[in-house]
């Protein structure tokens, strides 16, 4: 698992006993925590251009004064942070069925109070290792958004075709260029994105 010193968990709940207590079990585990009082509070945050570059997840309360949990887990989602910063809800028995909702619409899991520590904790590292998989994955697309921009234009056309297995002569046929020149273009756009073979580099453009 990823290591987890560099997480974070965010705490909202309005209730300072809850917060207070979900931050001694997570410093029990070695998980940093920070806690909000309010879903508004939470959200301030995000209006400064909170953007997430360590793993993290966010524990959240469904009913609050204010930003309630449900309209605070839309907003995430609307910013595209939900699979980034993975929700679990924490909810009493009354809000089960709209947890599971949240759950079907997104959300990583919900707790149902009174919670077991350990099967919430583990819950935690769980949605903190999907975090950290999603950041992986987004740093990798921007490394490769990153190489392709140094490609020229013919290099665009050569790194295509190769992507999509034509050999050579085709590729030159079609550029209406040398083969000679198809197999130098071939050898920059592999140094450029930094691949091997024409598998590797279809396998690279997937993620873009």
């Amino acid at each position: 698992m990823q290591p987890l010193h560099d997480a974070t968990v965010y705490i909202v709940d309005d209730d300072a006993s809850v917060r207070d207590a979900l931050a001694w079990l997570l410093r029990s585990r070695r998980l940093p925590s920070e806690g909000f009082a309010s879903g508004d509070a939470f959200e301030a945050m995000l209006a400064r251009g909170f953007a997430p570059r360590h793993p993290c997840c966010l524990l959240l309360d469904v009913r609050m004064p204010g930003t309630s949990g449900l309209a605070l887990f839309e907003r995430l989602a609307a910013l595209g942070l939900a699979e980034v910063m993975p929700v679990i809800f924490l909810t009493g028995h009354a809000d089960v069925p709209t947890a599971v909702a949240m759950v079907k619409r997104g959300a990583f899991d919900f707790c149902e109070k009174p919670f077991s520590d350990n099967a919430l904790v583990d819950r935690v590292e769980q949605a903190i290792a999907c975090s950290a998989e999603v950041l992986a994955a987004q740093r990798e697309q921007r490394r490769v958004q990153a190489r392709l921009a140094e490609l020229t234009q013919r290099e665009r056309d050569v790194m295509h075709r190769v992507a999509r297995g034509l050999p050579n002569k085709l590729i030159a046929d079609e550029l209406d260029i040398s083969v000679r020149t198809v197999e130098v273009h071939r050898a920059r756009v592999f140094d450029k994105m930094e691949v091997r073979s024409a598998v590797e580099l279809a396998n690279v453009l997937r993620k873009t």
